[in-house]
């Protein structure tokens, strides 16, 4: 890479990735469906090294159960700076002796429909980039 490109783009530490995992708590999940790939967006709590979320019955649950490797993307932008952290690992339902695992975290439904499933991810990779945005067209002026 580029001494130009290094000041543009620089890799996130794995602490600092879970530091905004930990202060967002909507993501977009892909997953894998046979011979699809979909992706939606999540509200989700980290606990500990995994990330929680709850679902209803549907595409995300039916992958998890069919044992589909996953990925959660988080994004936080500004003016100026942008980052993002992926997560990539493998997803589970968790048994109902485990579920209670979710009330010791802030995740709550944002709907108000029932999500009684609880996954956890476990990742398998946590990476993240921050980058020093220019867009010079935000300080463009238009002529009259």
């Amino acid at each position: 890479m580029s001494d130009e490109m290094d000041e543009v783009v620089t890799s996130l530490s794995e602490d600092e990735c879970w530091d905004m995992l930990r202060e967002e708590e909507f993501a977009r999940l892909a997953f894998r469906l046979v011979d699809e790939v979909h992706i939606t967006p999540i509200n989700y709590a980290v606990e500990h090294d995994t990330v929680l979320f709850r679902t209803a019955g549907g595409d995300k649950l039916l992958s998890v159960a069919m044992g589909s490797e996953v990925a959660l993307e988080i994004d936080r932008y500004d003016e100026e700076h942008a980052r993002s952290v992926v997560v990539r690992g493998s997803a589970r339902i968790l048994g109902e002796d485990e579920e209670h695992r979710a009330e010791n975290v802030p995740l709550r439904p944002w709907v108000g429909t029932l999500k009684y499933n609880v996954v956890e991810i476990t990742p398998r990779v946590v990476t993240g980039r921050a980058f020093h945005l220019s867009r010079p067209w935000l300080h463009l002026r238009l002529h009259d």
